[in-house]
């Protein structure tokens, strides 16, 4: 009883034109629905007539109907009673209207407001879809009345019910387009969404149209250097959509003035991982603007690092790619003589991660071309990614050529030495030092750092026959000297070792044949450990762990195992005198 009152003193209210208080009733009331307010919104017929539930208590005011209309009947209401009074008349009509009637316009604003409240409030409520369409579509209507875009596009991103049908031509027409857009994302309509953004973009970038601040739910406090632009904002909102959909035509029919806009989203469409099926890299790099080498280039990245792609096509042109961008980069570098320290650090340091990239991938990959990226960097001065390429493809002389003379990085050398593995290519080193050709003064330091360090390995002959006649000897005596007393003693060690060895084999010669020449002595009574017949003048065999028996049964089974069942294969068996003892 207590919702029938206040449901019915709601729309009594509601008549009067006191739509605040109104709406406080209603939302008072738990048997009021919130289809009884669509009449008062739409005009009958509409999509949701058939919702509109007929209550007991509609039969003490009047029937819904439009909001126009019941403002323009209240306030004919109050003309006559502002009439009757000038009259000596007493009315029922509220004192405040009469002493301050409000404007038509006042009164609308009022009513939406109120009944939006209203409607707010019921979309917490448990509806069924029917209702929940009608009250989130309604809304809309509401807001566009009141030109609220925020809560408009707030509405139309968030989850909603709307029905796009009632609302695109309106939206449309009215310039909502950024709401429309958001509706049409929201109800997984993409392609359409993405269109508008594209038109909003091109607006925006034309001066047609004004940037808005803020995206729906942002801060409005953020400062002027964090603020977007509305053709960001749109390129923003676009590769949100993009990001999500795997529809591939759809993503490279807009790819280009995203791409235009933000590279980084771009990218971000590319290799995004929120689609359920990727998009055909075939087609994407067949699509992508060769222009934009950036975008190129991070998606091959992608495709390789994150995606385990293993297509020596890409690996080849992503190394192609990084090539070219690190002698552009070094290039500029090199002609930077108008710019600041600042500017020359920074450039430095983005040369420097570039180069650490390309390095990387260039050892890490075995599936790209490396003849290919040697005709791109042949004339550049990376020598030490040349040395990478050349070492794929085998050429150690070119290698210790660029390590040793160009960059003259004499660990380096060495360590390339010791992953080959051989003395000789110590000596090719030791060459190279000593004989660098092109004019140049021989490195000696870097030789006898060289005969140092690995001096002990070398052949001291080979080393004597290449030290030039122009080498000072007190450089390499030393060094020399200490190789020649390792060779020696390595010699001698050996020798050492050689002999001690042979002595052992002597010594286990001979205890072998004590071993087999030792007399066993058998009696009358001495039978086989195997078939246990007298041995009597039959031949017989010992095994090592000195059980006897007839040749015949040895005959049997072999000399691996004896007759008390022992393996001499898997238990080997020894005895104090076999030990070497001299």
């Amino acid at each position: 009883m207590i919702s029938f009152v206040h449901a019915q003193l709601g729309f009594l209210l509601f008549f009067d034109l006191r739509f605040e208080d109104a709406v406080n009733h209603f939302l008072l009331s738990e048997t009021m629905q919130p289809a009884e307010i669509f009449p008062f919104i739409m005009r009958d017929p509409n999509r949701w007539s058939d919702l509109v539930p007929r209550k007991r208590y509609w039969g003490l005011h009047p029937p819904p109907k439009p909001l126009e209309e019941v403002i323009d009947d209240g306030l004919v209401t109050l003309q006559r009673a502002l009439f009757l009074k000038k009259a000596g008349v007493d009315t029922v009509v509220d004192e405040d209207f009469l002493s301050n009637p409000p404007t038509r316009a006042d009164l609308l604003e009022l009513a939406i407001r109120n009944i939006i409240r209203y409607l707010c409030v019921s979309r917490e409520k448990s509806l069924s879809p029917a209702e929940m369409e009608g009250v989130d579509t309604l809304l809309m209507y509401l807001y566009r009345a009141l030109d609220l875009v925020d809560d408009m596009e707030k509405l139309a991103s968030s989850q909603n019910s709307c029905v796009v049908d009632e609302l695109e031509s309106l939206l449309d027409n009215s310039g909502h387009l950024r709401t429309l857009a958001f509706l049409y994302g929201s109800k997984g309509m993409c392609s359409q969404a993405v269109a508008i953004w594209r038109i909003l973009a091109r607006n925006y970038s034309t001066g047609l149209w004004k940037d808005r601040p803020n995206l729906p739910g942002t801060d409005s406090q953020e400062t002027s250097a964090d603020k977007k632009s509305g053709e960001e904002i749109a390129a923003i909102e676009a590769s949100k959509i993009l990001q999500a959909t795997s529809d591939q035509d759809l993503v490279l029919e807009h790819l280009g003035w995203v791409a235009d806009i933000d590279q980084d989203l771009a990218t971000a469409i590319l290799t995004s991982e929120m689609r359920e099926k990727q998009l055909s890299s075939e087609k994407v790099i067949a699509a992508l603007d060769s222009e934009k080498v950036g975008i190129h280039q991070r998606y091959l990245q992608w495709l390789i690092e994150d995606q385990g792609c293993e297509d020596p096509h890409y690996h080849t042109s992503y190394a192609l790619l990084l090539s070219k961008s690190a002698m552009e980069a070094f290039h500029m570098e090199s002609n930077s003589g108008e710019k600041n320290d600042k500017e020359i650090d920074s450039d430095i340091q983005f040369i420097y991660s570039l180069r650490e990239r390309l390095q990387l991938f260039l050892q890490a990959s075995d599936l790209y071309d490396p003849e290919d990226v040697l005709d791109v960097i042949a004339e550049s001065e990376l020598w030490l990614e040349k040395a990478i390429l050349y070492r794929k493809m085998g050429q150690e002389n070119i290698v210790l050529q660029i390590l040793a003379l160009k960059l003259e990085d004499s660990e380096a050398a060495e360590q390339y030495c010791a992953e080959i593995g051989r003395d000789d290519a110590y000596i090719q080193l030791l060459d190279l030092y000593l004989d660098p050709k092109n004019g140049r003064e021989p490195m000696f330091t870097a030789a006898v750092r060289l005969l140092h360090n690995h001096g002990k390995s070398l052949d001291p002959i080979q080393v004597l026959e290449r030290l030039s006649s122009d080498m000072p000897l007190q450089l390499a005596s030393d060094t020399i000297l200490r190789m020649l007393r390792a060779r020696v003693h390595h010699h001698r060690q050996g020798q050492i070792v050689h002999n001690l060895s042979r002595a052992t084999n002597v010594d286990a010669r001979l205890t072998r044949l004590e071993e087999r020449s030792r007399h066993v002595q058998l009696t009358d009574e001495s039978i086989c450990d195997s078939c246990r017949a007298r041995l009597g003048t039959k031949l017989f065999v010992m095994y090592p762990d000195d059980s006897v028996v007839c040749y015949r049964c040895y005959r049997n089974q072999g000399d691996s195992v004896s007759a008390r069942g022992r393996n001499f294969r898997k238990d080997a068996i020894f005895k104090q005198s076999w030990l070497v003892s001299r």
